[in-house]
């Protein structure tokens, strides 16, 4: 990874440009950045000398297109999620935006702090919903300290959900801040003591560590798994395995205005690992693939 100067972008109809101030690290970027998803759709990365890494950060709107819905203006601070393909990538000084992609910024949060919000916000959203479950169902999540996990968590609970979240011991407390209704070991006996809790299983479980198919025995018959990645596992008793796809939310500006709403009222934290410099994208990526990150990693300009 190094610093490239390309040319400056400028919004076109229908977009906004931001100078960017803070933009943070996902593992779905290393996953773009390795290669593992132009091979299963090549057209989306046209042969290039230039790839800018990043799905969504921080700023202020410096440059407005035509046909642009009206709260979007010059000097607002916003919030851009976009999809990282070719030279379109977030992590940048300037990032042009679709502007159904762009929510105003949480008021009362630093750039470094909300620069962590959309990706890793729609995520859990769309596990959430996944899962299909009703009002006061039960739901577990594995990763529960993590940014996605954690999130998952505060969710659930602002939508009346019991959460049975996994949290070694370091983590127990951070997790139990967010919210979770009971604490469960990560790993070995994870299964057994949500069954201990629910003999029958929960009725949906989200999994951001990527156990898939040997985590449906913790789910009822009929329950759903949701999972950050596609999987080709297969599960039993009618458990089904369901994959976040992020890029099919980019334009959700609904969505995204209540994840910033969420964000702007406390019902989701906001957590940064590190903060690094833009010369310092590779450090700051090793960080992410390390795992183990609570929080992101996220790069100030």
């Amino acid at each position: 990874m190094r610093i490239l100067e390309l040319p400056e972008p400028h919004a076109g109809r229908g977009q906004v440009r931001i100078k960017v101030a803070a933009a943070d690290v996902n593992p779905s970027d290393g996953v773009y950045r390795s290669g593992y998803v132009k091979k299963l759709s090549p057209g989306a990365f046209p042969d290039s000398d230039a790839y800018v890494v990043g799905w969504d950060a921080a700023g202020v709107i410096d440059e407005v297109g035509d046909d642009v819905r009206s709260e979007l203006t010059v000097g607002t601070e916003a919030l851009a999620l976009v999809l990282p393909q070719l030279t379109r990538g977030a992590q940048a000084e300037y990032l042009v935006a679709p502007a159904e992609s762009v929510v105003r910024a949480p008021r009362g949060v630093t750039p470094t702090a909300a620069s962590t919000l959309l990706m890793n916000g729609v995520t859990a959203r769309q596990a959430l919903e996944l899962l299909e479950v009703p009002p006061g169902a039960t739901v577990a999540v594995i990763g529960a300290a993590g940014a996605v996990g954690g999130f998952a968590v505060q969710l659930a609970k602002a939508a009346g959900l019991t959460v049975i979240a996994d949290a070694s011991e370091r983590d127990r407390d951070l997790v139990a801040a967010l919210g979770a209704d009971h604490l469960v070991p990560r790993g070995d006996g994870f299964i057994d003591a949500v069954l201990g809790l629910r003999p029958d299983g929960v009725d949906g479980l989200i999994d951001t560590a990527r156990f898939t198919a040997a985590v449906a025995a913790a789910v009822r018959e009929g329950g759903v798994v949701a999972t950050l990645r596609p999987v080709t596992d297969a599960a039993d008793r009618g458990v089904r395995l369901r994959a976040v796809d992020v890029s099919k939310d980019l334009g959700d500006t609904g969505a995204l205005d209540q994840l910033r709403d969420q964000a702007e009222s406390g019902v989701l934290t906001l957590r940064v690992a590190a903060t690094f410099a833009p010369e310092e994208a590779a450090q700051a990526h090793a960080l992410m693939e390390a795992g183990g990150v609570r929080g992101r990693p996220v790069f100030v300009f």
